[in-house]
């Protein structure tokens, strides 16, 4: 069962910059795409952005597209989100998540996920 451990994230300004980490452990990192999901307070968890196993394909939301980055590193078994410009409506909890069986864009696909780490953008 592969592990998930995340860091970054924080409380910044609105057009402000952050950037996630989340590092895996347990199988073959690269051969698994990696996503991004958040979640803001009373709302559902929704997608953000997926990188495939070799990192030569994304995919983000439209919220998102331009602003945030999704990167890997599987030298490193880690995954990125670089945040910018960042705005009061990207404030939630992000997860990472791995393990997906299915559509990429649907969080109840993915089988592994990290501990949520908060973002909070102020205006």
């Amino acid at each position: 069962q592969v592990q998930l451990v995340q860091s970054g994230g924080g409380l910044v300004q609105a057009g402000g910059s952050l950037r996630l980490s989340c590092a895996a452990s347990g199988r073959t990192f690269s051969r698994y795409a990696m996503a991004w999901f958040r979640q803001a307070p009373g709302k559902d968890r929704d997608f953000v952005a997926v990188i495939s196993g070799s990192g030569d394909t994304t995919d983000y939301a439209d919220s998102v597209k331009d602003r945030f980055t999704i990167s890997r590193d599987n030298a490193k078994n880690t995954v990125y989100l670089q945040m910018n410009s960042l705005k009061p409506e990207d404030t939630a909890v992000y997860y990472c998540a791995t393990g997906v069986r299915g559509p990429l864009r649907t969080d109840w696909n993915y089988g592994s996920w990290g501990q949520g780490t908060q973002v909070t953008v102020s205006s």
